[in-house]
Formats: structure tokens, C-alpha cells, sequence
């Protein structure tokens, strides 16, 4: 059984909808916040020193880092929601399945930080959202060709992408006048999977 160590509202929910997308079996262990840092409780350092959420145990193993859980549970699963075999749409497999944390998420955590700091933070304010519109209207060119982010199939990139997607449409100001990012997000929270994983999950802010 693969247990998930899993914080609230945080990237960790991807991991919960990949298991259900798989059918892979699991156990969810919650945890909390601090209600003034919102920070991860000091418990998950039990699990990993890091005290960082997404982790998995699983046959003997602590898995760290939702891109090494994603690539992990693949691998569990015999390659289901992998690349698709067009050698096109494995790049952009590839592409988007780093593309989440590696280039997306550094601006909207710096702008998470940045509306935190107040009136301090507000002259960083337009310079961290202009570059997050450059990533939103990129991304929207990209849903105009395809209806998934690596082709014509729902992939485990779709599952990387959506907390990004989701924390900007929350804080980061996507909405309406990106149509094919809104109806990309419209059609995963639509998929039963997912609402299995908010079921066992429990509260979440983004879906």
C-alpha cells in the first residue's frame, strides 16, 4: 500500500489524482499548516528531514519531489499516462513535466511572497506578474493547437500542470481572457479521478 504524506492545499493533491487516475491503491496521512506561517508542521521531518510535502513510502522507500513521484508512480503502473508515442508529443511529455516546478513555480511562489510583504512588496509586484503573463499567454498559444499539454491524450504532464495552473488562476490573475487555459482546467476538475482525490484529500483551495 502506498502511503501518501499529504499537506493541505499544497502540490501534494497532484499526487492523490495521479494515484486515482492509476488505480493504484493508497493510504492518505494528512497534515495541517501553521495557521501563521503556513508553513508544513515540523511532523513531516519524521518522514523526510526536508519536512517537505509531496512524500510517498512505498515498499521500503521515502519518495521526495512531486516530478520523482510522477516518474515513479509510472513506472508502478506500467507506463500508464506516460508519453504518448509520437516522438513530438514525448518531448513535450518531457517538456511539461519539468516545465511545472522547474520554470512555472518560482514566479508565483516569489509573487506569493511578494503580496505577503504588503506595501514592501508592491514594487515588485508588476515585474514578478509580467513575467507570469508571459507563462499564461504562452501556455494558452499552446492549448489553441491540442487539447492536452503533451498531444491529443490526457498525460501525467496535464497532472503536473495543474497546481501551477490552478494557484494562478487563484492568485496570478488567469481568467477569461484566457479561454483555452480555463477550459483545460474546467475539464480536469470534470474528470471523476479527480473528484475522488478532493474526496480522499480533504479541503483544497485551487480545484
Amino acid at each position: 500500500m502506498i502511503i501518501v504524506h499529504h499537506l493541505e492545499n499544497s502540490r501534494s493533491q497532484r499526487i492523490l489524482w495521479l494515484l486515482e487516475e492509476l488505480e493504484l491503491p493508497y493510504e492518505v496521512r494528512r497534515y495541517e499548516r501553521d495557521r501563521k506561517s503556513m508553513m508544513a508542521p515540523p511532523e513531516l521531518r519524521k518522514v523526510h528531514p526536508l519536512g517537505k510535502s509531496p512524500l510517498i513510502e512505498d515498499q521500503g522507500r521515502v519518495i521526495a519531489e512531486t516530478g520523482a513521484i510522477v516518474e515513479y508512480l509510472m513506472e508502478r503502473s506500467g507506463g500508464l499516462l506516460g508519453p504518448p508515442a509520437n516522438r513530438d508529443a514525448v518531448l513535450q511529455y518531457r517538456h511539461f513535466l519539468h516545465y511545472a516546478e522547474g520554470s512555472m513555480m518560482p514566479p508565483l511562489l516569489a509573487l506569493l511572497v511578494v503580496n505577503r510583504l504588503g506595501i514592501l512588496g508592491r514594487p515588485a509586484r508588476a515585474p514578478v506578474q509580467g513575467m507570469l503573463d508571459k507563462h499564461l499567454d504562452w501556455l494558452e498559444t499552446e492549448l489553441s493547437e491540442r487539447d492536452w499539454f503533451a498531444g491529443d491524450e490526457f498525460t501525467a504532464a496535464d497532472v503536473m500542470m495543474s497546481f501551477p495552473l490552478e494557484a494562478s488562476r487563484h492568485r496570478a490573475g488567469l481568467g477569461p481572457s484566457r479561454p483555452n487555459l480555463i477550459d483545460w482546467l474546467e475539464r480536469i476538475h470534470a474528470r471523476p479521478a479527480y473528484a475522488a482525490a478532493l474526496a480522499n484529500g480533504g479541503p483544497y483551495a485551487y480545484a
